[in-house]
């Protein structure tokens, strides 16, 4: 009765993983994680809001595309930047830098579209100022002015009748933006003083006809440079859009890294569990090697990870899910299950797929979102064309579901704390005949050896050790039986220790007796 039980378990095994994911529509996430997920079509609306914003502005995706193009030399400058606060919260700004005279934008090659939107801003700036040099000082800006959502356009003006102004104020608005005017090239002057307390910076604009650079006015035109202004764009709804997705964000951060110290801990109770069970005892049962098989399987599958030259790093939600199967297929291929003596082991292994189980619902969670994420940004910068989707990973510092790391740490803290409660072979191995390195003979570089691979070499009058080049090998002897390990390794390989043992014998013996030694288990006469 028990045997059919099992094998009925033995049965259900594949189809853990294979229940976990058959479409989007059919992942059965829990409900606290579907709360928590990007709400795609909310934001999608609200993109749908700064769209219109903009274009109310003036300011089209092709408007927007001219204003923000590095290459052309029009006086006209915006910039877009997604800042962030003290308190980790974005500020998305919108700041455009023009040269008006009299109120109006003068560079002639404006498309008509920017034109449009630069006069529309321009009713708001402040006229007739009187042409003054002035030095221009940093003052702080009111709490008010940094909020997204404004009531009226913001704007720092002063009259420049040369270029140090512009200067001065693309530092107060900590844009920094350069101004090229069109077949126009500037010559930096050294700084003269203006007064005892502060130094004015003097830009010269050479003209054709060789007259004093430094003057305001043009002899070939004889009108005056008019002001640059530097402008906040009163936008609402982007902030709006940003504070929504960063907290969508966040949030998806702390869901996920409780999900990670909840697996956590079952790692290490599951540890604590396998390392009962595969304790090697004298008197009593044990499952050590077939927990060693398992974990075998488990490491060649790559499961999260792929270590190979060509298929390497952290593998898709898909792929984890082949591997996973093909781990389980190969479980119940040898029987490992149902070979189990201890019915601990039996628990153990089901509560060791679950946990997988879990880490990859967790994975394909997180791409959905990491999906979700690029897409608005992606739709984002199409409708706006601000160009927000490369810089909104690295100025949102999202740990956990940007970064993608949950899978490898969850899989660090497998590997430390369960895996390597079960000793691996591999770890044990001669690097020179690769079988279990008994008797361990550990060298002065502490690279360990067998017994016979290390007196072959010392026949061979080979001083370097085969690992590192040092000169060891010679200098070895009795001294460097590692008697600690040996203990060990009798421990946890008693099967591979006998027959490495039974080798030694028995190329020990063909050496002194010669090729016609014939190996016999002592008998007791």
């Amino acid at each position: 009765m028990e045997d059919t039980i099992q094998r009925e378990k033995d049965h259900e095994l594949p189809e853990i993983g294979a229940n976990i994911y058959v479409g989007e529509s059919a992942l059965n996430f829990p409900a606290h994680w579907v709360d928590h997920a990007i709400p795609y079509s909310q934001l999608k609306k609200c993109l749908k809001k700064v769209a219109r914003e903009l274009h109310e502005l003036g300011l089209d995706p092709e408007t927007l595309r001219e204003l923000l193009n590095p290459d052309e030399t029009s006086p006209v400058a915006l910039k877009y930047k997604l800042n962030g606060g003290a308190d980790s919260h974005l500020r998305p700004k919108l700041t455009v830098q023009v040269h008006l005279q009299d109120g109006v934008p003068v560079d002639a090659s404006l498309a008509p579209n920017t034109r449009d939107f630069l006069n529309k801003i321009a009713i708001n700036l402040p006229q007739n100022q009187p042409a003054q040099v002035e030095p221009v000082t940093k003052s702080p800006i009111p709490d008010s002015v940094k909020d997204a959502a404004k009531a009226e356009t913001v704007v720092e003006t002063t009259s420049a009748p040369s270029a140090e102004t512009v200067d001065a104020l693309a530092d107060e608005a900590n844009d920094k933006l350069a101004i090229a005017l069109a077949d126009e090239k500037t010559v930096k002057i050294t700084e003269t003083p203006a007064s005892d307390s502060e130094q004015t910076e003097s830009i010269a604009e050479p003209t054709s006809n060789g007259s004093d650079p430094a003057s305001p006015t043009s002899p070939a035109t004889g009108t005056t440079e008019g002001t640059y202004e530097i402008i906040e764009v009163p936008l609402t709804f982007d902030a709006e859009f940003f504070e929504m997705l960063q907290s969508d964000v966040n949030n998806l951060d702390a869901l996920q890294m409780e999900e990670e110290k909840t697996m956590t801990s079952e790692i290490v109770a599951l540890g604590k569990e396998v390392e009962q069970v595969v304790k090697p005892k004298r008197f009593s049962k044990t499952d050590l090697a077939r927990w060693r098989q398992i974990f075998e399987l488990y490491l060649d599958a790559e499961i999260f990870f792929a270590t190979h030259e060509q298929d390497h790093g952290e593998r898709s939600s898909q792929v984890a899910l082949r591997q996973l199967q093909w781990f389980q297929d190969q479980v119940a291929k040898q029987n490992l299950v149902k070979d189990f003596k201890l019915p601990e082991s039996k628990a153990a292994f089901t509560r060791f797929i679950n946990l997988n189980a879990s880490l990859l619902k967790n994975m394909q969670f997180q791409e959905l979102n990491k999906t979700a994420v690029a897409k608005i940004l992606k739709k984002f910068d199409k409708r706006t064309a601000l160009g927000v989707a490369r810089k909104f990973p690295t100025v949102v510092h999202s740990d956990k579901l940007l970064a993608g790391t949950i899978a490898r740490d969850v899989c660090a803290q497998m590997s430390q704390e369960l895996v390597s409660k079960v000793p691996q072979l591999n770890d044990y191995l001669c690097p020179v005949c690769f079988s279990v390195a008994y008797l361990p003979v550990r060298l002065d570089c502490q690279h360990v050896f067998c017994i016979r691979c290390v007196i072959k070499i010392q026949r061979r009058k080979e001083k370097h050790c085969p690992l590192c080049r040092a000169d060891v090998v010679l200098k070895a002897s009795a001294m460097n039986l590692d008697y600690e390990l040996q203990k060990y390794m009798k421990k946890y390989f008693a099967k591979e220790v006998k027959e490495k043992a039974r080798a030694n014998e028995i190329e020990r013996g063909i050496e002194d007796y010669g090729p016609g030694y014939v190996h016999q288990e002592c008998c007791i006469m």
